[in-house]
């Protein structure tokens, strides 16, 4: 004993710096297996030899998935949501716009499908004619919407869309996991200070009581590895509140949830279930030839509600192939001019729908299992890797500290 004691003396410098160290080795893996879930976004390397991307990226779809999943089975029911869509306020909203896209639509089908017969009506003639369709097409726009609110599923993928969305944009994958949990992984990190500590202690004793080279990488692989583990089930676990005695303790994301759940609620409504969003999917996605569908139906219908009124230009065409290429042409145009129309009730669509307050509200009512569900995902078929990497670091270090040690 006194001989160990002596070394301690003689070498006090070498023992404090052990428990040091090991709170620098619990760090140091654990931003490093941070870094790693969430960089590089593409993979860097020779695929499949070696290299390496971050966890969420490589595993976007399945996240996406996941998070999607949750999203339309618990937060977010589509019907429910654009049903809040007035459409009389959506064609109020709209007016301006429409209106001049309306006449624009005319003048450009006319002009190209009945050029001659165009130039040669009045002028008045010409007016006539484009107030009767400006006319129509509020009424129009408003029994499209309300088709359109009832039927979303049929002109609206929105599982599609938002793991499109997400598997697209990888970063925004990243950034639903890293700023909802930036708590949490703070709290990794620093948990390695003082998870490492302690185990550094017991290296100190250790090492005093055997002088065993294999005592430092061998601590150091399971400070790396202890300390990553004990972090990742210290932020999940326990689900629900435990008390022993005066003390109370929880996992730190279930503790969070009313915190958590605004913050998530406000990157989806953000920068993913937007109305700019949507507007892309529904005039790109799988469901798209409906509601072009639904647009030409009402195009020709209003189009042979006005042929009556347009005597002169329908005595050329009723019935005719031009007569119905004219139809075909006004709702490609109309198509086509929609998503610049739209824009202008952008943010009438975002206050109506509501997708913040929503989201926020009803993931306050998930189960602490359904709730775990946001994060977990990011962590469980990919935290073995991260723990690894964390006890591979430790024990290079720790023979890092051996070479010093001795050398």
């Amino acid at each position: 004993m006194n001989a160990i004691l002596a070394d301690i003396a003689e070498h006090w410098h070498v023992y404090a710096s052990m428990p040091l160290i090991a709170a620098l080795i619990g760090y140091i893996t654990k931003r490093v297996a941070i870094e790693m879930m969430f960089k590089p976004l593409e993979f860097v390397g020779i695929k499949p030899f070696l290299g390496w991307q971050g966890v969420i990226p490589a595993n976007a779809r399945r996240m996406a998935t996941t998070a999607v999943d949750l999203l339309t089975s618990h937060l977010v029911d589509p019907k429910e949501i654009f049903g809040r869509l007035d459409p009389d306020r959506m064609v109020k909203e709209l007016e301006g716009p429409l209106l001049r896209a309306v006449e624009d639509v005319t003048r450009e089908v006319m002009e190209q499908h009945q050029p001659r017969l165009w130039e040669m009506l009045p002028a008045r003639a010409q007016r006539m004619l484009l107030d009767q369709v400006r006319a129509q097409a509020p009424k129009v726009v408003a029994r499209l919407l309300r088709e359109v609110s009832h039927n979303i599923d049929d002109v609206l993928d929105v599982n599609d869309m938002l793991i499109s969305a997400m598997v697209r944009d990888k970063a925004l994958t990243c950034r639903l996991i890293k700023e909802v949990a930036q708590p949490e992984l703070r709290f990794i990190a620093r948990s390695g200070i003082w998870f490492g500590f302690v185990i550094g202690l017991v290296q100190f004793v250790v090492w005093a009581l055997t002088k065993e080279p294999l005592v430092m990488p061998l601590f150091g692989f399971c400070t790396g590895l202890v300390t990553d583990w004990l972090a990742l089930k210290m932020i999940f676990y326990p689900r629900e509140p435990k008390r022993f005695l005066f003390f109370s303790w929880q996992g730190m994301f279930q503790k969070r949830r009313q915190q958590v759940a605004a913050d998530y609620g406000g990157l989806i409504a953000d920068e993913v279930l937007t109305v700019r969003n949507v507007m892309e999917a529904v005039l790109t996605g799988p469901k798209a030839d409906r509601l072009f569908a639904m647009i030409q139906r009402e195009v020709q219908r209003t189009i042979d509600q006005q042929a009556s009124i347009a005597k002169p230009i329908v005595a050329l065409a009723v019935g005719g192939r031009q007569y119905q290429e004219l139809k075909k042409a006004a709702a490609a145009k109309a198509i086509e001019h929609l998503p610049e129309t739209v824009r202008h009730a952008e943010s009438y669509a975002t206050e109506a729908l509501d997708v913040r307050n929503t989201v926020v509200t009803k993931m306050r009512d998930l189960t602490p299992i359904e709730f775990e569900g946001i994060l977990r995902p990011a962590f469980r078929q990919d935290e073995w890797k991260l723990i690894a990497v964390g006890a591979i670091i430790g024990g290079l270090v720790g023979e890092l500290q051996v070479l010093l040690l001795l050398h």
